[in-house]
């Protein structure tokens, strides 16, 4: 049973690595720091651990996808992301491969056993 989980475990957390740029991106169609991004992600069922985050966050803003900069509102400095022009058209067009993606994985589990 143990390595049944762990088996599942591999796969379930390939699926997440497949899914978690367009998550990121949908999140920063408003623009949040870091911490307030990873919380979102939580509280909407997409847990992240920060070591997978920030590594992500900058790839994104080397390859155009990302734009950040530096505030200090009284607190700490934080750094805020939000979608670059181009980040904001990847989001739309990922968006829609999914949509189509999901819409075929869904014809393809309806025969699936409950």
């Amino acid at each position: 049973m143990v390595q049944a989980d762990a088996e599942f475990s591999k796969y379930e957390q390939d699926l997440r690595k497949g899914v978690l740029v367009l998550a990121v991106l949908a999140e920063l169609r408003t623009t949040r720091y870091g911490y307030s991004l990873r919380q979102a992600l939580i509280e909407r069922g997409m847990p992240i651990e920060e070591g997978t985050l920030y590594p992500l966050l900058r790839r994104l803003e080397t390859q155009g996808l990302l734009e950040s900069q530096w505030q200090v509102d009284g607190g700490p400095p934080r750094r805020y992301y939000s979608l670059s022009d181009r980040g904001a058209e990847m989001c739309r067009n990922l968006s829609s491969s999914w949509a189509s993606l999901a819409a075929v994985m869904d014809r393809l589990l309806e025969g699936e056993p409950e």
